[in-house]
């Protein structure tokens, strides 16, 4: 069963606010932390926990980031807010927990000072449930990560990697990998975990393949 009861598309609201966000991607059971302090995304924060916290992350279309209101990606992710709070200087730290993906179907036109969509989770059905990523080569996708991370020189907890679950490997580097947000969008658009999972070890090892070139020869 989702976290949080839900266990279906028709468990979830129709429309949605929606939270535009270049680079950052959420993914089914994932966390994405969030610091608010865009009058507007307050205003949304508070409606959402003021009904049932849940919140649309979703990139805004390519060649369009740095428009004041940018077409946005067709496929994006809910998530509940799972942990708040509020700094002395007004602004939210917020966490979401990631519950399914959904299909941008038609914006909605509003009061609010934020976006909201009308959204369908119907592809994406399977992330209600945790994968377990059994077909998987779990050791060489970690070691394609540690070769990414040596590159990058990135501190990692490799201890508490080797105990996670697949799903939750290959979700948190998703994540929180540095892509660009075309790549972010790949890996959230991916339908199976065994999809992502492909996906996301070609990234690395294309990274870690490039940043090894790029090396001085010592």
């Amino acid at each position: 069963m989702s976290a949080f009861g839900y266990r279906k598309p028709a468990d979830l609201p129709q429309a949605i606010p929606l939270f535009p966000l270049p680079g950052a991607i959420l993914l089914p059971r994932g966390v994405l932390a969030l610091n608010v302090f865009e009058p507007r995304y307050l205003n949304m924060v508070d409606d959402a926990l003021a009904g049932d916290r849940l919140i649309g992350m979703i990139q805004p279309a390519m060649g369009d980031e740095e428009a004041p209101a940018p077409d946005l990606s067709d496929v994006g992710a809910v998530g509940r807010i799972t942990s708040f709070t509020e700094t002395e200087d007004g602004r939210y730290l917020v966490t979401l927990t990631g519950i399914c993906r959904f299909d941008l179907d038609m914006e909605l036109e509003v009061d609010t000072p934020y976006r909201q969509a009308l959204v369908s989770y119907e592809n994406f059905a399977g992330d209600f449930t945790a994968a377990s990523g059994e077909r998987i080569d779990r050791a060489g996708l970690i070691a394609s990560l540690k070769a990414y991370a040596n590159v990058h020189g990135f501190q990692v907890d490799w201890a508490s990697v080797e105990e996670a679950p697949t799903e939750t490997i290959i979700n948190v580097a998703a994540q929180i990998c540095p892509f660009d947000t075309a790549a972010k969008q790949a890996l959230l658009e991916t339908v199976t975990l065994e999809d992502r999972a492909a996906a996301l070890i070609a990234l690395v090892e294309w990274d870690a393949a490039s940043g090894d070139e790029q090396r001085p020869i010592q």
